[in-house]
């Protein structure tokens, strides 16, 4: 996903591997893109080999100096291959963990199981809330003009975790008619 994100965004414009960093930063793209921060330099050295992006000015700032990127047409068409197998991969994600996890539930006390589950809830709260503020400061930094394909992403991700969330209140609920 790296690729796709970094040459998507350097299609859009000219930027250096720290304009790309700090733009999937804000926009959180390692919850929601798998995308590794620290990568995104790598990703660029390996694409400019390869001949999909090219340095195309280097910027003096203070007392350092950044390389700018920009997509080359070869890069373009790659681009356009990498959009095409992310569409068609199935992205059905199924909690794997925590359904193992529950297939063995009788293997701990009512109350250490409890107890696990509302972790789990306190997590799913932990991530919507943080999926929400993420949310709040792109639609600021996008001056509430967030596009509606990115609006439906959100809104995918919001529903996501709050089927998560019910799943375990419905876990939670049966332990109690268990006992």
């Amino acid at each position: 996903m790296t690729r796709l994100l970094v040459l998507g965004m350097l299609d859009v414009q000219p930027m250096s591997g720290y304009d790309i960093q700090q733009a999937l930063q804000m926009t959180d793209a390692e919850r929601w893109g798998g995308v590794l921060i620290g990568s995104i330099y790598h990703a660029l050295k390996k694409m400019e080999q390869e001949g999909y992006v090219a340095v195309t000015s280097i910027e003096q700032t203070g007392h350092r100096q950044k390389a700018v990127y920009s997509i080359t047409g070869v890069g373009r068409t790659y681009l356009q291959t990498l959009i095409k197998d992310a569409l068609k991969v199935s992205s059905v994600l199924y909690p794997s963990t925590l359904y193992s996890g529950l297939s063995f539930y009788e293997k701990l006390s009512v109350d250490e199981c409890r107890k696990a589950l509302e972790q789990q809830r306190n997590a799913l709260k932990d991530e919507y809330d943080a999926v929400k503020q993420g949310f709040k400061a792109k639609d600021a930094a996008m001056n509430h003009k967030i596009p509606p394909m990115v609006m439906l992403i959100m809104d995918n991700m919001f529903s996501i975790i709050k089927q998560q969330q019910d799943f375990v209140d419905k876990a939670l609920a049966l332990l109690d008619t268990e006992h």
